[in-house]
């Protein structure tokens, strides 16, 4: 592989940067690089304004919004974007149930829901995980049955992010209980107004809510928003759950952190020198890095192997692992880098209009929260241990 940058390619990446300080709020870029809490208005405002300039849906099909950019620009263009602060695009909508609507969905669902998914106006949750049915998905038993031209669905879903904010839904359902597991399960839109769904908060270690309970009592679905063909959904669920993987890996986002990382290091200090010439932390930080650059250009090998297949592959399981592993590392050095600092953590303190007294520099306030953000981050989308599976089976034929 040649990891030189072409002429045109590096004036892409000069575009990119130049969009990025002309249309990128400075107060957002602050509270997402300084760990603050970002609210729905912060992630709506920043996708509309890559929805304006045409940037919103890389990775679709031209026709749909795509912009036919090449492999080297997705990584680009993922790159300067976490390097000037911008958050990351809510993955529900574009990353996840837009591409399967692309791919499956008929013509009044394109119709429909697609351009409202790029504009941010319609915010989307996943419906997948249930209690007893998280890494082992297949066993979920959420009933869908069609009563006429409706769906009468019952059941509950669990980790769901975003529940709260989100005006629909997709989720996979069971609607033939009497075939295999995979054999039985159907793909569904959900407007999250129905009569019958409720949406309970669970609050996680770092003292967030972004994640829900919602119980589905006797929902009716108009039989339309089923997706593609009835009892296909685990296929829809396959598709979707690589490309969510591939997005999961966060390069762009762990180049950036390790960047932060390595000038906190030179303004910490210990034993009297900064913390960036002690032996000990020079030998992680120099691992972590390896680690980071093996890692990027394994994600710039799979990007061009998707363009090709015009699909993920099993492959992006090792995006999943690895980018969390690395994920965890950096949120760990991090937190041990701010060392006292990192103890007397004050949630307050991650919210926008706090004006207490800070404990430490400004940077040390998030460390702790996101290292506990982060262990969570080998699970979701796929547990680490049901990847090292996936990988068995599909790559290794074992």
């Amino acid at each position: 592989m040649n990891l030189n940058y072409t002429p045109e390619e590096e004036a892409f990446r000069q575009e990119v940067r130049t969009f990025l300080k002309d249309k990128l709020p400075s107060e957002l870029a602050k509270k997402t690089r300084t760990g603050l809490k970002l609210a729905k208005e912060d992630f709506k405002t920043w996708q509309r304004l890559l929805y304006d300039q045409g940037w919103v849906s890389p990775k679709w099909p031209e026709e749909h919004g795509g912009t036919g950019w090449t492999a080297i620009q997705l990584h680009i263009f993922d790159e300067e974007c976490f390097a000037a602060g911008a958050p990351r695009v809510l993955p529900f909508g574009i990353g996840l149930v837009g591409p399967v609507l692309t791919h499956f969905g008929n013509d009044e669902q394109k119709a429909t829901y697609l351009d409202d998914i790029r504009s941010g106006e319609v915010f989307w949750c996943q419906g997948f995980s249930e209690p007893g049915s998280g890494s082992d998905l297949a066993s979920l038993k959420t009933r869908a049955v069609l009563n006429g031209d409706k769906y009468i669905v019952n059941g509950q879903k669990t980790w769901t992010t975003a529940a709260h904010w989100a005006d629909w839904m997709f989720t996979l359902v069971r609607t033939d209980p009497d075939v295999k597991q995979q054999e039985g399960i159907s793909f569904l839109l959900i407007d999250m107004k129905s009569p019958g769904i409720s949406v309970r908060p669970i609050i996680t270690i770092d003292g967030e809510h972004m994640v829900n309970e919602v119980f589905i009592e006797d929902v009716e679905v108009p039989a339309e928003n089923l997706v593609g063909e009835v009892n296909k959904g685990w296929g829809y669920a396959k598709f979707l759950l690589a490309n969510e993987r591939t997005g999961i890996a966060g390069i762009g986002q762990s180049k950036d952190e390790f960047r932060q990382l390595k000038e906190i290091a030179k303004t910490e200090r210990k034993n009297g020198k900064p913390l960036i010439e002690d032996p000990l932390f020079q030998s992680r930080l120099a691992k972590l890095e390896i680690d980071l650059m093996a890692l990027e250009i394994t994600n710039m090998r799979m990007l061009v192997a998707e363009q090709k297949a015009g699909k993920p592959g099993p492959m992006s399981s090792i995006l999943k692992i690895r980018g969390t592993e690395i994920q965890q590392q950096l949120a760990e050095l991090s937190m041990d880098a701010v060392g006292v600092y990192a103890n007397p953590w004050i949630e307050a303190a991650l919210e926008a209009n706090w004006n207490g007294e800070p404990i430490g520099p400004e940077y040390a306030a998030a460390k702790t929260p996101y290292y506990m953000f982060r262990r969570k981050a080998s699970i979701y989308g796929g547990s680490n241990e049901i990847q090292k599976n996936v990988l068995t089976k599909a790559v290794l034929e074992l």
